[in-house]
């Protein structure tokens, strides 16, 4: 009969079936659900984790104490669940670089400031201790307890355990995560914290200071004698492994952590940079001046400084000492470190706001900055990671090549370099 194929079969549901299968070779494997990926999960700690755990001194009891309530975290950023699509990676296109003076926000700073005063004198014993033992000033532990988590008064939300097995289990950074898994079961064996007690933040930073479980176990101190580092809720265990852990990185003893500065015009913003730091005396000699009108100390003129302009000729300049770059081991950013420095300042000695304006310097793309950094990397210059982000040598090595090509300086990208930048 007409319409109708061998065997009996219509010939369009033939032809249905031919699209659907080259539509098949084009899709996706079977999606999991989040039951495949728990199921998955509790295999992955039996099979994958536990024998790295076991070869890490962990005891097959405390394994399973742990894990026995740990739960998969769905709600957390930068996850990769297996079998689920992969996330679009974010183009370098965000508006980086508006004015670096929103981090700096005046109300934060002034109420961080007015308490940590207060706590200062509240602890005054403890943090005399604390000097003495590390070399840290009290006001500079202060302000970091301030920034990091209020002073130990903020929310700490999450069970640490659960942020850690997710993000070892399924998030873009497995690797990192796994090895802090199995620093925390090391807390955990040692028995300093509860599982219970042991909270954290989304990106798996504990306590009161913060700290991942790699840094606990390398900088964490008992300090109010009772026999456990409890960076959760002892003060003096919190305070006392701030001050440790910058000790640890080099602090300085009796060393600022820097001075703001005005830099006059015939002095190059392109001399910024640790590997370039010159006693401050000679920054001195430069004409550069302190914006207080004070002098450089002068236990600290003969010691080695180093220029930093943050927003090149957009914002304040600085002479900082090394010091400054160990409060910028506790988060590797030239604003965070700024903002401790400043906030320390204004528990100390009752400072203020930093003298210089924050400009508005473009609201740059990434990946605007990611083309000047490759032409400018093409021309022979050093400007550090490739990767978008203007640090210091970026910044330097803009300013270098505006002065050889007839422009005054700024060292910051902005958007009139676009086109000359090539």
């Amino acid at each position: 009969m007409p319409g109708r194929a061998e065997g009996g079969k219509p010939r369009a549901r033939l032809i249905l079936a031919a699209i659907a299968a080259l539509l098949a070779l084009n899709l996706p494997a079977h999606a999991a659900t989040k039951a495949d990926v728990e199921a998955k999960f509790r295999q992955w700690l039996a099979n994958d984790l536990w024998p790295e755990a076991r070869q890490a001194g962990i005891s097959s009891a405390a394994f399973k104490a742990v894990f026995a309530d740990v739960k998969l975290n769905w709600d957390l950023p930068d996850l990769a669940p297996p079998g689920f699509p992969k996330a679009k990676e974010r183009k370098q296109s965000q508006a980086e670089f508006s004015s670096p003076g929103s981090y700096f926000s005046e109300k934060r700073l002034q109420g961080l400031a007015a308490t940590g005063r207060s706590l200062a004198s509240a602890h005054a014993s403890t943090l005399k201790r604390i000097e003495r033992s590390y070399g840290v000033p009290g006001q500079v532990v202060l302000a970091i307890w301030g920034r990091e988590s209020g002073f130990g008064r903020a929310k700490i939300p999450h069970p640490i355990m659960d942020v850690l097995a997710t993000k070892a289990f399924m998030s873009t950074r497995p690797e990192l995560f796994r090895r802090e898994l199995i620093a925390a079961l090391t807390i955990l064996e040692s028995g300093d914290v509860k599982e219970s007690e042991m909270r954290g933040s989304w990106a798996g930073a504990m306590g009161q200071p913060q700290f991942l479980p790699s840094s606990f176990l390398k900088y964490a101190v008992d300090f109010d004698g009772d026999g456990r580092r409890d960076i959760w809720s002892s003060v003096p265990d919190s305070l006392a492994s701030i001050a440790n852990y910058l000790s640890e990185k080099g602090w300085q003893s009796g060393r600022d952590w820097g001075f703001e500065v005005s830099i006059p015009d015939g002095v190059s913003c392109a001399q910024e940079g640790p590997d370039l730091a010159r006693p401050i005396a000679d920054w001195a000699g430069m004409g550069i001046t302190r914006v207080s009108g004070k002098a450089f100390p002068s236990a600290e003129r003969p010691a080695s400084g180093m220029m930093l302009v943050p927003a090149g000729t957009h914002g304040p300049g600085f002479v900082v000492t090394p010091n400054f770059y160990v409060i910028k081991e506790y988060n590797n950013s030239d604003l965070y470190a700024l903002f401790i420095g400043n906030l320390a300042d204004r528990i100390a000695s009752g400072g203020g706001a930093f003298r210089g304006e924050w400009g508005d310097v473009g609201k740059m793309l990434r990946s605007d900055v990611l083309g000047m950094q490759k032409a400018l990397v093409a021309i022979g210059y050093d400007v550090g990671k490739v990767d978008g982000l203007p640090g210091y040598k970026t910044r330097r090595s803009l300013g270098d090549w505006q002065a050889k090509n007839g422009l005054a300086p700024t060292c910051f990208p902005d958007p009139s370099l676009k086109a000359k930048l090539r």
